[in-house]
């Protein structure tokens, strides 16, 4: 009996033994998790009951508003936030911005209508009222635009583009082409003197028949041209990056052939351009009237040194600069009598200007005004005689508006008719400039340049 409970066990048993499936796991983790409940504590396993899960905070709370802050509309909204299905809503929100109001009763007025009251407008305004919106572009056409690029409506193109000047701060409006060129030299143009090629664009005109830049004459050798008074303007009427500031094209120079010497001085009053160019220069008493005639006129074009209008011929301008020379008194031929009464400085050293001489005059065909005077001056090369009477001459313009060539600007040029007397009327154009830098100007009598109304040609020998 013995021998038979100490027997092996058998292959069949021990079979069953190995391959005998393995206890669950299931028990063993309902029992983990019966004891981790009993381990929390009271209010957190509070927290996870359904009927207390949803329960509100007071940490939910807005402290200024007092609203209850929704934590599921919030990160729904994050899941929307940047993706694609919100570029739909942007989209639709910035069509209905672009509407403007009203413009769906323009849609419903008739066509016949419109027709009717473009046939009021200048072309010019028809194609602005046509770029306005979408609506009117349809009920008006596109065949005005065709028109403008014919040549007898370049008048009415360069109205249309100055309305695009705003818009455009890096070019400029080239009133030959009727095109805007991109400028070449952004915020560094300088005026430079009439021999120095100085351009601001590049323009394919240039040197073509007929196509020359506007330009006025300031003084021999020196010219100013319309493109420096749009960007002077420019600046002004809109941002700093249009054009350049006024004071920029301030000069102070010697004509080293002549001897005479130039200021010009601008400032913009209610938006147009005022110019003040004084010219003095040496002279001598006793001048002959050739002598008058040297010191006056350029040899080259027979053109005064100072500055001058077109209409300098015309007008008793030179005969008012002749009689202001002959005014000019010699200090050293005096009687003795005179000599040992006035050895104290005495005003005879300065001549005085007589009735014709004396006043102010005013250009009647532009907004000119020119005065001439009479004042003692230091020579420095002079070692010997340090004070000389000298001849000056100052004129002051009003260049107009500088959006185009203007009725003042082409009248200053002699190429439109303009009535000083009528538009200026009683304030001077001298007085407007001065104000502006608190210098009072003698009171002067303010007359016609041109009192006879004469017309005066170059092959006429009197304005010579």
């Amino acid at each position: 009996m013995i021998n038979q409970s100490q027997r092996r066990p058998s292959l069949t048993s021990r079979l069953a033994t190995v391959f005998r499936p393995k206890r669950s796991k299931k028990n063993l983790n309902s029992i983990q998790s019966d004891t981790s409940l009993t381990t929390i504590p009271q209010h957190e396993h509070e927290s996870l009951r359904n009927d207390t899960i949803y329960k509100s905070d007071v940490r939910t709370l807005d402290e200024q508003t007092g609203e209850r802050r929704d934590n599921t509309a919030m990160l729904h909204e994050l899941a929307h936030y940047g993706s694609f299905e919100s570029l739909y809503d942007e989209t639709k929100s910035s069509v209905e911005n672009l509407h403007v109001p009203g413009e769906r009763n323009i849609s419903r007025l008739p066509y016949i209508l419109w027709q009717k009251i473009v046939t009021y407008l200048s072309l010019c305004d028809t194609v602005c009222l046509a770029t306005a919106s979408k609506t009117l572009l349809n009920r008006i056409g596109t065949k005005h635009w065709h028109l403008l690029q014919e040549p007898d409506y370049e008048e009415e193109k360069i109205k249309f583009l100055l309305t695009l000047n705003q818009r455009l701060p890096q070019h400029l409006l080239c009133f030959p082409c009727a095109k805007y060129h991109k400028r070449t030299k952004i915020g560094n143009e300088t005026l430079r003197p009439t021999m120095v090629l100085n351009p601001l664009f590049e323009c394919a005109s240039v040197g073509r028949y007929g196509k020359t830049q506007p330009k006025i004459r300031l003084t021999h050798g020196h010219v100013l041209p319309f493109s420096f008074v749009q960007l002077v303007t420019r600046a002004h009427n809109y941002t700093p990056s249009h054009g350049i500031p006024v004071l920029s094209l301030c000069r102070r120079y010697k004509d080293r052939e002549s001897g005479w010497n130039h200021q010009t001085r601008y400032y913009i009053h209610q938006g147009h351009l005022l110019l003040r160019v004084i010219s003095q220069k040496f002279a001598a008493p006793g001048l002959p009237v050739s002598g008058q005639r040297h010191l006056l006129y350029s040899r080259e074009d027979y053109m005064p040194y100072f500055s001058c209008c077109s209409h300098w011929r015309d007008g008793d301008l030179m005969d008012i600069c002749k009689c202001a020379l002959s005014h000019i008194t010699d200090p050293y031929h005096m009687t003795l009598k005179q000599s040992t009464i006035q050895r104290s400085p005495s005003s005879s050293l300065l001549g005085s200007l007589c009735s014709f001489c004396r006043p102010m005059r005013r250009c009647p065909e532009c907004p000119t005004e020119y005065l001439v005077e009479l004042k003692l001056s230091e020579d420095i090369k002079d070692p010997i005689v340090r004070f000389k009477q000298s001849i000056v001459i100052t004129r002051w313009s009003d260049l107009g508006s500088g959006a185009s060539p203007s009725q003042e600007w082409s009248a200053v040029n002699g190429e439109a008719a303009y009535d000083s007397f009528a538009k200026l009327g009683k304030r001077a154009i001298s007085a407007i400039f001065e104000a502006q830098s608190g210098v009072a100007i003698p009171g002067q009598r303010l007359i016609s340049l041109n009192p006879k109304n004469l017309k005066r040609s170059e092959k006429a020998n009197d304005w010579y």
